[in-house]
């Protein structure tokens, strides 16, 4: 018990003091006014969205940007009427001329069905820099204009923002500020945003991508295959060029997650693609989340001596880290006190993401299924 005590307290001592200071709730852009105005064309997948896509829309053509802004909306094979609902924006004259909505064509066997959506919206810009964002993301008037200042300001080719997330209902407040929590361990922002450092993200709900570095990747279709594309694109444009990742105040997402079920599918959909369908990558996953979630809570309350009080230590170092994101969430402190039980919860999500890939399950999102590696 001692030996696994040093293990779990060293495991803290790196992730804590060397592992990016991915327990930190920033950084988050300051509102701002770009100096130089390039054109900006919005591209908008979107696969059933009929309850959500109208305010979106409506957000982005309220944008402040002084420059030329267009938002192009893909209508990828949607059975509730979303083509409808964007379309009415420009029947009532609310869009003017800068909203332009296609309908999707039928995806090719090697494309994941975002991208290629993307890819269509994509084909029709002309800006210099595009903004990939998500059918339920609203944003606030200046919120453009502070990605674009960015970009400029700092010679970026990629600028990405974690908007903010519903956390309404129990279920919500439960596990998405850990969601986030587990996401920025994964992929701490400090190491993002470092141009030395390999490590590479961005999320999808807001990503600004400078024309030419897209163009110098070969264009969508380099990562056309991608389940997690946000990643899978920055990694692409940050081998030859530089990346931002932070925390959005100006974006929000209004996708409800009603119910712990709704995480889970969530979570499940690629859990196991981030592990690369690999069994023995889940294996290392499982133990290396026990030790560094569940060892620490069971020998401060189970072990004796030196063995406890490391444990102790650990589980205070554990709990500490998430409390940034809790604040940022408008959250309890108390909920540190979850954190083990909820880092089971997504332990237990990407277990059965693995288990749903072995039995010829596969990935499933809005009514479409995807099936092996090569996906």
């Amino acid at each position: 018990m001692t030996a696994l005590a040093v293990l779990a307290l060293l495991a803290w001592a790196y992730l804590l003091a060397l592992h990016g200071r991915f327990w930190q709730a920033g950084p988050v852009l300051a509102p701002a006014r770009p100096a130089a105005l390039p054109d900006v064309d919005v591209v908008v997948p979107a696969r059933d969205e009929a309850e959500g896509i109208g305010d979106a829309l409506r957000s982005l053509l309220a944008q402040d940007y002084p420059g030329r802004l267009q938002v192009i909306v893909v209508d990828d094979g949607s059975s509730d009427g979303t083509g409808t609902v964007a379309r009415s924006l420009i029947a009532s004259g609310e869009s003017g001329p800068r909203l332009l909505v296609l309908d999707g064509k039928p995806r090719p066997p090697a494309w994941s069905g975002k991208l290629w959506a993307v890819s269509q919206g994509v084909a029709r810009t002309t800006a210099g820099l595009v903004l990939l964002t998500d059918a339920d993301i609203v944003h606030d008037p200046a919120h453009v204009s502070t990605l674009v200042d960015k970009a400029e300001r700092d010679g970026l080719d990629l600028v990405s923002e974690m908007v903010e997330l519903r956390c309404a209902s129990w279920a919500e407040r439960a596990l998405v500020p850990a969601f986030v929590f587990f996401f920025q361990l994964l992929y701490p922002f400090a190491s993002v945003n470092d141009p030395t450092r390999g490590t590479a993200a961005a999320a999808g709900g807001t990503l600004l991508l400078r024309r030419r570095a897209l163009d110098r990747i070969g264009g969508i279709e380099a990562v056309r295959g991608a389940l997690i594309d946000d990643v899978a694109l920055a990694a692409a444009v940050k081998r030859g060029g530089r990346i931002w990742l932070g925390h959005s105040c100006l974006a929000r997402s209004v996708r409800p997650y009603p119910g712990a079920a709704d995480v889970w599918r969530m979570v499940a959909r690629t859990a196991y693609v981030q592990l690369r369908f690999s069994p023995l990558i889940l294996l290392g996953m499982v133990g290396g989340l026990a030790l560094v979630w569940l060892a620490p809570p069971f020998l401060a309350l189970f072990g004796h001596g030196a063995a406890r009080a490391m444990g102790a230590l650990a589980w205070a170092g554990s709990a500490a880290s998430f409390l940034p994101t809790l604040r940022r969430f408008q959250q309890s402190p108390l909920w540190v006190l979850a954190l083990p039980g909820i880092a089971c919860f997504y332990l237990a999500a990407t277990v059965g993401s693995a288990i749903d890939h072995h039995r010829g399950r596969g990935v499933v999102w809005k009514r479409r299924a995807y099936q092996g590696a090569g996906a």
